[in-house]
């Protein structure tokens, strides 16, 4: 996926000015599809020269003036498409499986705390995706539509920190006994 869709799909959802657009990655976008705000803006800047976004210059008083994106009518149709297209299997990449195979050559204990430090990670992440779900999607039964569609992104996050989480409980037992025998 590129930028352009992610901030595409913001749009569609709301119009926004380039730091609103940067907030709503900083709180819900950026858990699955990271950008800094000074891509976002570069982005935004040549999707309206690609005629996939318009903007709006709102005076402000004392600042320059602020630009609300909108989507376009023809931004809407690349992102149809793309939404439609096929996605490519993604392989696992993971530097720390990576380092697991060579924890030969390290010391392992220092390899365990890592392992701990990344569950940690994995473990508070958990925790947000877990009060996303509680306060924003209580009777997620009921849900229909985009609400629907953020919703089983959630869920998908969910799931991927609780299987790393148990992966990672399962190395650090599996490695402690080792040492320990």
């Amino acid at each position: 996926m590129a930028l352009e869709h992610a901030i595409l799909v913001s749009l569609a959802e709301r119009p926004g000015t380039g730091y609103e657009i940067g907030q709503q990655f900083d709180r819900s976008i950026g858990y699955f599809w990271s950008a800094t705000h000074q891509q976002i803006y570069r982005t935004l800047k040549k999707l309206h020269t690609d005629g996939l976004v318009t903007f709006e210059s709102v005076a402000q008083e004392g600042r320059p003036d602020k630009k609300v994106y909108t989507i376009s009518a023809d931004g809407r149709k690349v992102l149809s498409d793309w939404a439609m297209s096929p996605t490519p299997y993604q392989p696992l990449r993971s530097d720390l499986g990576v380092k697991l195979r060579a924890a030969e050559f390290g010391d392992l204990a220092t390899i365990l705390g890592e392992l701990k430090a990344h569950r940690d990670e994995h473990v508070a992440q958990l925790a947000i995706f877990t009060g996303f779900e509680h306060d924003f999607y209580p009777e997620p039964d009921n849900l229909r539509g985009r609400k629907l569609h953020q919703y089983l992104v959630l869920r998908g996050g969910i799931l991927s920190e609780e299987a790393f989480i148990a992966w990672c409980d399962e190395v650090i037992s599996t490695l402690e006994r080792q040492t320990s025998s």
